[in-house]
């Protein structure tokens, strides 16, 4: 299927048999163990088709359903490597690709949004995509004043199709639960929910952009392309070419690993205090290095791509959030743990051990100790063991902890980001970014942080 599918009934069906699915290679694995196979061969196996299956049909549904799955995907670093292998292979193709619109329906779609005449908006316009993502693909073009673009087409009911998507995959949330052990799917569904409108507004989307482009024009080490037109349904942006980061995690050099590594750190810290906005879809296939204009690694650029989903911080990241980090950092604990009290972390019905508290928090924030920290999918592993096993005092107290609602897309984020980082294997110098644009980091540096360099 190569169109985005419109009924509810369709999309509801694809979906609704996956945990079917499951349920019957868990028998034919049973089947294959009981003529003889070994356990190990066989899990693989049962692994790959599981991975096939449910990463096939978030493709082809794209909506709700794809970009869960993209979501999914920056956290493949924090699965076991026995579980991870199988589903890496599977969970990159959704960071780049889906089955792209035919071509008379993106016509359809540029003559209604743009006129009768679109095509003299252009000098080319190319029909096959470069790239399709949950709610749109992208077309190159050239601009009739000569400028490469970037044609974003928004595909034909993809409202309906992600909040019918989300809805479904929240019934059954607890089955996709294994996919991601230590992780609560059904919040991460409830937010991406919450995030639909916003997403399908290009309005608002170039708006973000255009601030961001803004802002980093002429920068050393990033690059947002420019909004060049944008109207309900389509967004024209400047073209930009690159490696796609995907691409740099499957087979990059180390340079251009720890580069990556370091500006997309830089990108995630400096934004908001020089944006006032957070960039919220960190996933692989929203970035691109781009060479600069000379050798060596340091001339590498970072490209952004798709501001459609943002979290509006006018001051910049919260300023506790740097407070606890370096108290964190420098062992206060019992005032760590009365800011994580004050800003909601901790509710009032609850009393924990501040000491405890911060056992807990110590390992999570170990790269921001040194002054470079090679983040790795092994050490990715170690936390999210940690903090999933049930035997693991880090558990029992994680239960207790509470993430207000102002926090939570910056958490999902951050973590997102982290995960992107261990897939690169990249070597930062995340305490150097932290000091020069995390509020509250730095004694007395709040609001110097905050307005930017």
């Amino acid at each position: 299927m190569s169109d985005l599918p419109r009924k509810a009934v369709t999309r509801t069906a694809k979906l609704a048999a996956l945990p079917l699915g499951f349920a019957g290679r868990a028998t034919w694995g049973l089947g294959k163990r009981i003529v003889g196979e070994s356990a190990e061969i066989v899990g693989r196996e049962l692994q790959q088709r599981t991975a096939e299956q449910l990463f096939k049909v978030l493709g082809e549904l794209k909506g709700g359903a794809m970009k869960f799955g993209q979501a999914l995907s920056v956290f493949e670093s924090a699965l076991p490597e026995e579980v991870a292998g199988p589903y890496r292979a599977a969970l990159t193709k959704l960071q780049d690709a889906a089955p792209p619109m035919p071509t008379r329906t993106v016509h359809l779609a540029l003559e209604e949004r743009l006129g009768a005449d679109w095509r003299d908006l252009f000098l080319e316009f190319e029909d096959k995509p470069s790239a399709a993502a949950s709610i749109g693909q992208v077309h190159r073009g050239v601009w009739h004043d000569g400028r490469e673009v970037a044609v974003k087409v928004q595909y034909p009911g993809a409202g309906e199709a992600l909040l019918s998507d989300l809805t479904q995959l929240g019934r059954f949330a607890r089955l996709l639960g294994p996919l991601i052990p230590g992780m609560d799917i059904k919040p991460l569904i409830a937010e991406l929910r919450d995030r639909v409108s916003e997403e399908l507004d290009y309005g608002l989307e170039a708006q973000a952009q255009q601030v961001h482009a803004d802002e980093f024009q002429d920068d050393p080490d990033v690059l947002v392309p420019a909004v060049v037109h944008q109207c309900d349904q389509v967004l024209v942006t400047e073209w930009i070419d690159g490696i796609p980061l995907s691409e740099v995690i499957a087979g990059g050099t180390t340079e251009q690993r720890n580069r990556a590594g370091q500006l997309l750190a830089r990108f995630l810290f400096s934004g908001p205090a020089r944006t006032g906005l957070l960039h919220a879809d960190p996933h692989p296939g929203n970035f691109r290095l781009l060479p600069g204009g000379g050798d060596g690694e340091d001339d590498w650029r970072l490209g952004v791509l798709d501001f459609g989903t943002v979290d509006r911080l006018p001051g910049g990241l919260p300023t506790p959030i740097g407070d606890s980090l370096r108290m964190t950092l420098i062992g206060e604990a019992e005032a760590v743990y009365e800011l994580l009290c004050a800003e909601g972390f901790v509710k009032s019905s609850i009393e924990l051990d501040p000491d405890a508290v911060l056992d807990y928090l110590l390992p999570i924030i170990e790269p921001a100790l040194v002054d470079e920290f090679t983040f790795t999918r092994t050490w990715m592993r170690s936390q999210a063991a940690r903090v999933a096993d049930p035997r693991s005092p880090a558990y029992q107290l994680g239960k207790q902890l509470n993430l207000p609602p102002a926090y939570l897309l910056i958490h999902r984020v951050t973590l997102s980001t982290i995960g992107v980082l261990c897939q690169l294997g990249a070597t930062v110098r995340l305490r150097q970014e932290l000091e020069e644009w995390l509020p509250g980091f730095v004694p007395g540096e709040a609001d110097d942080s905050a307005a930017g360099a």
